[in-house]
């Protein structure tokens, strides 16, 4: 059970590391995600990427993250949608914020402590 768990934390950080950080911007140490180059698109590029943050926090439920982590994971998704919205500002919003990383953080800090205690096994 507990390495099914592991595979699902994992299938999560990837699209999480997809979403936020997987191509390197050239000429910088910085690093761009799908949801920066999907915010590019008007009015509809932040509610696709609000979507599959959104995935990516109801598959931490199923995996029994609790409601205060969960709320916590809202706030961020929110903030990067909201703040994603303004036009330019948001895009540049987008490469320093990685919400949807905080939220992977937040599952595997979750995923640890839950191993640790011997809950999932």
């Amino acid at each position: 059970m507990q390495r099914d768990i592991e595979s699902q934390v994992q299938s999560i950080e990837s699209l999480a590391q997809l979403m936020d950080s997987q191509f390197p911007l050239p000429g910088t140490k910085m690093r761009i995600g799908v949801d920066t180059i999907i915010g590019l698109i008007p009015g509809i590029g932040d509610t696709i990427s609000l979507s599959i943050a959104g995935y990516i926090v109801l598959q931490s439920a199923r995996l029994g993250v609790g409601s205060q982590r969960i709320m916590q994971m809202l706030i961020n998704i929110f903030i990067d949608w909201l703040i994603g919205l303004i036009p330019i500002i948001g895009d540049f919003f987008d490469i320093g914020w990685k919400g949807n990383l905080k939220n992977a953080a937040i599952l595997r800090r979750y995923a640890e402590t839950v191993k640790i205690s011997g809950d999932l096994s």
